[in-house]
């Protein structure tokens, strides 16, 4: 298992640093442009905050952009949400299915070790890359924090970072077990299957008939404006991420298990 687990993360750091590097540095990029933008901030704030639905989808309507509590909930929490979510979803939805499709299957069925225990190395790969974009991400932002010498609200900062990483797990979970559906590279798939999780986001903060049902999706809980705001988290979004969760990796270990597969 060890084997398969160090050939996975060696496969897959270069795209873990694109992408946690690229998100981190872009939301550090952000936070050190506010003091900047801070004056035109505070005229924009009352125009922003009143644009109706817009506001509402954003979190505008509730956090002013003037304060850096704010505008990172509205602007770095989104940058970070979608960002995120795309690389957990590209990750997860290639890391069964790329064995058939790379024709590298001959390494993995040589080895003497059973499917479930080469799922398992490759679930730990994808937790394990997960928490590192996740560390990479809030040491950039802490910094940037730290660099405008502005104090931090640390239990709505870690609590925003800590849901947007089960978040993600939700998200990787689901595309796992889609990715043992096929021996083909789903890219496409993983990548739509989170940009609609976030756009059901969005439209369910601006339909009012969708308010309701929020919860079916993963960015209801993982919301930055709603934990900066001290909004308490919904305990049915979480009960059923956490059953999506389950249900995505149980599925890819049966359907891998007893699928006919190509080398």
């Amino acid at each position: 298992m060890k084997t398969v687990l160090k050939r996975e993360l060696l496969l897959n750091i270069r795209s873990l640093l694109i992408w946690s590097l690229s998100v981190g540095i872009l939301g550090l990029s952000c936070i050190l442009l506010y003091s900047s933008m801070e004056g035109e901030m505070k005229n924009m704030a009352d125009a922003f905050s009143n644009m109706g639905a817009f506001s509402d989808a954003f979190g505008m309507s509730t956090l002013s952009i003037a304060s850096l509590k704010g505008y990172f909930a509205t602007e770095i929490g989104t940058v970070h949400g979608l960002g995120s979510g795309m690389f957990a979803a590209i990750i997860a939805i290639n890391i069964i299915s790329k064995e058939e499709d790379s024709h590298t299957g001959e390494f993995i069925y040589s080895l003497p070790l059973s499917r479930s225990k080469v799922l398992i190395s490759k679930a730990v790969c994808v937790g394990i890359m997960l928490v590192v974009f996740a560390v990479i991400c809030t040491v950039c932002y802490l910094l940037g924090f730290y660099i405008l010498g502005e104090d931090i609200p640390y239990d709505e900062f870690y609590k925003f970072m800590i849901m947007q990483l089960f978040m993600n797990a939700e998200i990787a979970g689901i595309c796992f077990g889609l990715s043992s559906l096929t021996g083909k590279n789903r890219m496409g798939l993983g990548l739509g299957i989170a940009l609609l999780f976030y756009a059901y986001d969005v439209m369910g903060r601006v339909i009012p008939d969708l308010k309701d049902y929020l919860f079916i999706g993963p960015y209801s809980y993982a919301n930055a404006a709603e934990i900066f705001t001290g909004a308490e988290t919904e305990a049915k979004a979480m009960l059923l991420a956490a059953a999506l969760l389950s249900a995505g990796v149980i599925f890819g270990f049966w359907n891998y298990n007893r699928r006919d597969l190509e080398s």
